[in-house]
């Protein structure tokens, strides 16, 4: 069985400003086609609009409607240089 990478990240609304710190986990190997991405907390507020196993395509949603991805592709390609 793999190793999970586990990170939290400061989730903040767009429209509302309703902030709070999730838990999630991915595989550690970077060979592997999927990571696994999987949110294992989220803060008051928000829930799980659609799962994925890539950070860039989980979406989340604010109890005021907002859906947003749990991370950017700006964030993603920040990372990469």
């Amino acid at each position: 069985m793999a190793l999970r990478d586990r990170f939290s990240k400061k989730l903040t609304c767009p429209q509302c400003g309703n902030s709070g710190f999730a838990e999630a986990s991915e595989n550690d190997d970077p060979k592997r086609k999927h990571p696994g991405f999987n949110v294992d907390h989220l803060p008051r507020g928000f829930f799980i609009q659609r799962a994925s196993n890539h950070q860039e395509t989980s979406m989340i949603k604010c109890e005021c409607g907002r859906k947003f991805p749990f991370r950017s592709l700006a964030e993603a390609a920040a990372e990469r240089h």
